[in-house]
């Protein structure tokens, strides 16, 4: 699998390339995440297999009984091809898989600087639905956000759309990377080519 297999890999391995040229030593981020979900994705390591490496993956386990047993086989695949793998609200489950960073619901924003204080040498990403929470995110020295829902998601959590336009008003000075997730799939992703986020995510898009 590369990056040029199909449109949503394309997009955003080119969103990517844009967002580094335009801002030189920034630090470097995945380009595509794949965020898992117990619901959608029971066995994670199936999709992660089938990503470009370079990519990344944010394990949700959602308090999953089995977690460590699904997060240590997706680890083993995201060593092996070359991913970054990042774990979802569970810093303690992060550092026993050896993981590469933590990604924060938007509720947690705030506890970004502790666990930086804590883990220096992790990537943090965190969620954020409203302009708002993006501001947050910028405050509390994410390494990167992910602003959804872009496009109409079947995430039952998932708001309703701020469409291509909004979110690249949004994402304008806010200071950090911003990461385009809700409804973005190789039909949807090509739309966000000019939209200015530094990468795509996913979960049924992938």
């Amino acid at each position: 699998m590369d990056w040029s297999s199909n449109p949503l890999f394309a997009t955003a391995y080119d969103l990517g390339l844009a967002w580094a040229a335009a801002n030189p030593g920034a630090r470097a981020l995945p380009p595509l995440l794949f965020l898992t979900d117990p619901e959608r994705t029971p066995e994670p390591w199936i999709q992660a297999a089938r990503l470009p490496p370079g990519a990344g993956v944010v394990f949700r386990a959602f308090g999953r009984a089995d977690q460590r047993a699904v997060g240590a086989r997706l680890a083993e695949v995201c060593w092996a091809r070359g991913l970054t793998l990042l774990v979802g609200a569970d810093e303690e489950l992060a550092g026993d898989l050896g993981a590469d960073g933590l990604h924060l619901p938007e509720r947690n924003l705030g506890q970004a600087v502790a666990v930086r204080a804590r883990r220096p040498g992790w990537r943090l990403t965190g969620s954020a639905h409203s302009l708002a929470a993006l501001a947050i995110a910028g405050q509390a020295g994410l390494d990167a956000a992910l602003l959804s829902p872009v496009f109409a998601s079947r995430s039952p959590s998932a708001g309703a759309p701020l469409g291509v336009d909004r979110f690249r008003a949004w994402t304008q000075g806010v200071g950090l990377p911003v990461y385009a997730l809700g409804g973005v799939t190789r039909e949807t992703a090509p739309a966000l080519a000019d939209s200015g986020a530094c990468g795509l995510a996913a979960v049924g898009g992938i």
